[in-house]
């Protein structure tokens, strides 16, 4: 019997290292998807993040969707790159981070770098602009980059962007898991922040109210120059997987704003043309 079962988990291991080396032909094959390995140090132990790069652009983002683009509320645009800004409006130093909610790398910047871009955000030293992207999407195929980036632009509307942000990234599902293209998931999600499933907030999702909105985001990504995702700027400086010599670390992250900042006066204005958090949920700047 225990040769038996030896023979077994033999037998499924050589099947799951099988299924593995075909879903890694499958992606040469397409030449769609260069993988780049930056170390990142953090207090969570993240030794090691994957950002993925589009090699022959994102055709399936949806970025020919028909409509008109409606921006969520309070979204900003400089230099044609749609953004949702979050903390003190004028705060002395800007995060700029571009990100697709399929990204496994994003994900695992945004939970080891999220307590400190609050905290900075909080004392006014870093105003944070978010630039969404659908890169996954147009490499692996399937709408949970478009659907769910579309879903945090509607709770931009309700005033609830970066505790929505936040929910999406921890309950991200596995890569080739294409969870968040179905609407339900993602409103099911928006339970988990107060007050944000609302009768508002699921038509905006089942709708697609802001996809052409998304896209334009994500054809501003495509013709940025960016390496892939996350990308990670301060005041226009990459920093992402690290800044000169030194790499990436809140500890690290911190040290730069501080420096950045040296002289000058933290912000004090919150974004006016944003609803307000309810109280009890993160704010939404």
């Amino acid at each position: 019997m225990s040769q038996k079962n030896s023979g077994d988990g033999n037998r499924s291991a050589r099947e799951r290292l099988q299924q593995q080396r075909e879903r890694e032909k499958a992606r040469e094959k397409q030449r769609r998807i260069l993988i780049v390995s930056a170390a990142v140090v953090g207090v969570l132990g993240l030794a090691a993040v994957v950002g993925v790069i589009a090699a022959g652009g994102d055709k399936d983002s949806g970025s020919d969707k028909a409509g008109p683009v409606v921006a969520p509320t309070g979204a900003t645009e400089e230099d044609g790159k749609p953004a949702i800004p979050t903390g003190k409006s004028d705060a002395p130093s800007t995060l700029a981070i571009w990100e697709d909610f399929r990204c496994p790398a994003c994900a695992q910047f945004e939970n080891a770098f999220r307590d400190t871009i609050h905290e900075l955000e909080a004392a006014g030293a870093l105003r944070t602009e978010y630039h969404l992207a659908t890169l996954i999407d147009g490499n692996m195929g399937g709408s949970g980059s478009l659907r769910a980036a579309n879903a945090a632009a509607c709770a931009q509307d309700a005033g609830k962007f970066t505790a929505y942000h936040d929910t999406l990234y921890i309950n991200q599902p596995p890569e080739t898991d294409d969870a968040f293209g179905n609407n339900d998931k993602l409103i099911e999600l928006a339970a988990k922040v107060p007050g944000l499933d609302t009768p508002a907030f699921r038509s905006c999702v089942n709708d697609g109210t802001h996809d052409t909105w998304v896209a334009k985001s994500n054809e501003a990504f495509q013709n940025g120059g960016f390496r892939g995702t996350p990308s990670v700027l301060l005041n226009g400086e990459s920093i992402f997987p690290q800044k000169g010599n030194e790499q990436i670390s809140p500890e690290n992250l911190k040290k730069w704003v501080a420096e950045a900042n040296k002289g000058k006066k933290p912000g004090t204005t919150a974004p006016t043309t944003a609803p307000a958090a309810s109280p009890g949920s993160p704010s939404a700047g």
